[in-house]
């Protein structure tokens, strides 16, 4: 065994190490910078390793080297604009756009090895079992994470969803199987290895096209674990430590990360993954009426309290409002009034989306406190202030029997002494569901713009309290 095989190899553990430590420093919203940071310098550690590869450095080592030094520079130049134009509202595509790029990375290099197979045979049967594994993973979730940037970015508006959807998708996968495995039998088989990559491409697509919106989150997640299992599956096709570890934490990471989702949401993953048609069923109407409040009575309620707890939703993030938030934060404060912040597990288009706006507008960490924190200080909150949020706040989730959205759990919102509901208009959640909220007799509705509303609420509540 060479030196220069033992030093790889010894730089791809330093470098899977940590991959993990940077992990662990993101658990916490204090150190995920450096922990950012050091998975970052630890993904680069891993790629100059690469250079002194004995695999790289044969034969023709002069090509092998200009096509790396290529794509990285290619990757680089792409990364870096990308991250410095993308405005936080299109993280969540942004994402849905990297792990797919993950995925078909991985089903790239699977494909290789697949046709060095068919080309020489070389492949013994457990590395060709985890390259097909990885080869179908990975294009799954390169179809499916295309799919989910193109909803997210609004390219797609509509979930597709039919009788016998899920009859489709079980045929497909039985087509992946078959191919799969007379593949497996005869490395001859061209024509199989094409069927088994083109049906799990259309797998992808047909798996998530009848998903719809509000469970974006959980499926950005999922497709997330799925690109690190397809990474640590042809890690071990290429015998490389590197790719195994991070591969099977990052994999790992995100399939728990589902798990929570998917529980917060009181939904089987399953039902995410393979929902029914929608049924015209289970929404009636509300009895009584919206109540609306000027800005001066908003901010009448909130420059007298002693408590306000802030529920923050997606519609804060279109509205850029986030600024405005931490400005009245600060005004509140100044004044002695106690001000929290309540983050539902799924609000937003991504896991935390709602805990980096805040952060990054300045708000203290130690004021944003999750759903298990925080419900049981509705019943004390003189105030509380969605901006935002639809069904995540929604009562019927505990109410109605036949509201798709029963069981799953939401902030109580409804037990706070007054509940002040900024929105554009009254226009339904993404469920579609009537949110039983908005007719409460503690609740006042205030139309708008976000970032609008919340600075005109602040320069009414500064005339009362300075």
């Amino acid at each position: 065994m060479s030196f220069s095989f033992l030093l790889v190899q010894l730089l791809y553990f330093v470098a899977a190490f940590s991959f993990i430590y940077g992990l662990k420093r993101m658990s916490s919203p204090q150190t995920a910078r450096h922990g950012i940071v050091v998975s970052g310098l630890a993904m680069l550690a891993a790629t100059l390793v690469t250079f002194i590869h004995p695999d790289v450095l044969g034969a023709d080592s002069w090509l092998n080297l200009v096509l790396i030094i290529v794509a990285i520079a290619f990757g680089s130049v792409i990364a870096w604009w990308s991250g410095r134009v993308v405005k936080m509202t299109d993280m969540p595509q942004m994402i849905a756009l990297y792990n797919g790029m993950g995925g078909g990375a991985a089903a790239t290099i699977a494909a290789a090895e697949l046709i060095h197979a068919l080309e020489e045979h070389s492949l013994d049967a457990i590395t060709l079992t985890l390259a097909l594994l990885g080869a179908v993973i990975g294009t799954i979730s390169f179809s499916g994470s295309a799919i989910a940037f193109a909803k997210l970015q609004g390219l797609i508006h509509k979930s597709f969803a039919f009788p016998g959807q899920r009859l489709v998708t079980l045929a497909l996968l039985l087509a992946v199987i078959t191919s799969g495995v007379m593949f497996f039998f005869d490395q001859n088989n061209a024509t199989a290895l094409l069927v088994f990559f083109v049906v799990s491409f259309v797998l992808g697509i047909s798996m998530t096209m009848p998903i719809g919106g509000a469970d974006m989150p959980v499926v950005i997640s999922l497709y997330n674990a799925l690109t690190g299992l397809a990474v640590a599956f042809e890690g071990f096709v290429l015998q490389n430590p590197a790719m195994i570890i991070a591969g099977t934490v990052v994999g790992a990471a995100g399939s728990l990360l589902t798990q929570l989702m998917a529980k917060a949401m009181n939904r089987p993953i399953s039902n995410v993954l393979f929902p029914q048609p929608a049924s015209s069923g289970g929404d009636s109407e509300e009895e009584g009426e919206m109540k609306e409040a000027s800005y001066n009575d908003a901010a009448s309620l909130m420059a007298y309290a002693s408590q306000v707890i802030i529920v923050p939703g997606y519609g804060m993030a279109v509205a850029q409002a986030q600024h405005k938030i931490a400005e009245l934060t600060t005004l509140l404060g100044r004044h002695n009034i106690n001000i929290k912040f309540a983050i539902h597990p799924v609000a937003g288009r991504m896991p935390g989306h709602m805990n980096v706006l805040l952060t990054e507008a300045g708000i203290d960490y130690g004021q944003i406190f999750d759903l298990e924190e925080i419900n049981q200080d509705f019943t004390n909150a003189d105030v509380a202030l969605v901006i935002g949020a639809n069904d995540v706040v929604n009562p019927k989730a505990k109410t109605d029997k036949t509201s798709p959205i029963y069981g799953m759990p939401i902030l109580d919102v409804v037990h706070a002494k007054n509940v002040l509901v900024i929105k554009r208009g009254k226009g339904r959640g993404f469920s579609g569901i009537e949110n039983s909220l908005f007719f409460q007799d503690n609740t006042r509705m205030v139309y708008g713009d976000g970032a609008k509303a919340i600075a005109d609420i602040i320069a009414n509540v500064k005339t009362m309290l300075d």
